[in-house]
């Protein structure tokens, strides 16, 4: 299923092309057209990562060229028409549309300066991403199986008290060491769908509730320095970071996130909701949190 797709027109020697980029539930796909007549085609799955397309082009009076396609920030797409070594055509002039792949040599690199810190980042916070994605799975099957948004939010909100609980009891990390913000946020999320119960309020709680994160972390970034949210994000992550930027721009995604939770639940039916608030919000906050990670990271010999 397309979620979004770029279209790139452009001439080459008297043909009309266009390159579209097509971004779909599980990956990009990147095709080159000549006269309306597709000529190649090129696709990665998310899980594969980003990379910069190169697609060949080569007319009927013989004249051959390259064609790039390729992010060159966060959420845009441009082209690059190279003939004989010489740039001829830009969508973007002066844009690095390799941007997308140094987002991604960046986790890489912070992959492998955690497989050598003795016990990873991954083993220690291994069960509370565990517990993380099997709540949202509970929500997801719950509201499938009886089609009822505020029942699957309740549901979800108690089996996440219920951990706080079981916590306790285990050695095992649970709630990714956020014990004191999570118990609350989880009691306010489960209160709210105790009082608001209607589907259209199950649906808007992450708009509100992210909102409401969102000025919270802000605030921790501008008047704390991110001392309390940004010191218990950075123990998931192998490097150092600048904690009042990583949680002033966790702030701006929340705002970005819950804009876009409420566009989708006034504009699509409540199944669509659901399957965006589930599977394609998470490629979304992967690729922002990349870039916030990069704006955040110190430089080596950088002091806090």
């Amino acid at each position: 299923m397309k979620i979004w797709s770029y279209s790139r027109p452009f001439s080459f020697h008297g043909q009309s092309c266009e390159v579209k980029v097509t971004l779909t539930r599980s990956e990009t796909i990147s095709s080159l057209y000549v006269d309306d007549f597709l000529v190649d085609e090129q696709s990665i799955k998310y899980s594969d990562g980003i990379i910069t397309f190169v697609h060949p082009l080569k007319i009927a009076s013989g004249v051959e060229a390259q064609v790039e396609s390729g992010y060159f920030n966060w959420r845009n797409v441009g082209i690059a028409v190279t003939e004989n070594g010489r740039l001829v055509h830009e969508s973007h002039p002066g844009e690095d549309l390799s941007y997308g792949e140094a987002l991604m040599e960046d986790l890489y690199r912070m992959k492998e300066n955690a497989s050598g810190a003795g016990e990873s980042k991954w083993a220690q916070n291994k069960y509370s991403i565990y517990a993380d994605l099997g709540l949202a799975a509970l929500f997801f099957i719950v509201s499938k199986v009886t089609g009822d948004l505020v029942l699957a939010a309740i549901v979800g909100g108690v089996t996440g008290l219920g951990l706080i609980v079981l916590q306790r009891f285990v050695k095992v990390d649970l709630l990714g060491g956020f014990a004191v913000f999570g118990t609350i946020m989880l009691a306010i999320s489960t209160a709210f769908s105790l009082v608001l119960q209607d589907s259209y309020w199950v649906q808007m709680k992450g708009t509100a509730l992210g909102l409401f994160t969102a000025s919270l972390f802000m605030a921790d970034g501008l008047l704390r320095q991110g001392a309390y949210f940004g010191a218990r994000f950075e123990r998931y992550m192998p490097g150092p970071l600048h904690h009042n930027r990583l949680v002033i721009g966790m702030s701006i995604m929340g705002i970005v996130s819950a804009g876009g939770n409420y566009v989708v639940a006034e504009n699509f039916s409540e199944d669509f909701w659901l399957m965006y608030t589930t599977f394609l919000d998470f490629p979304i906050f992967m690729l922002s949190f990349l870039v916030i990670l990069r704006w955040a990271r110190k430089s080596e010999g950088a002091t806090a």
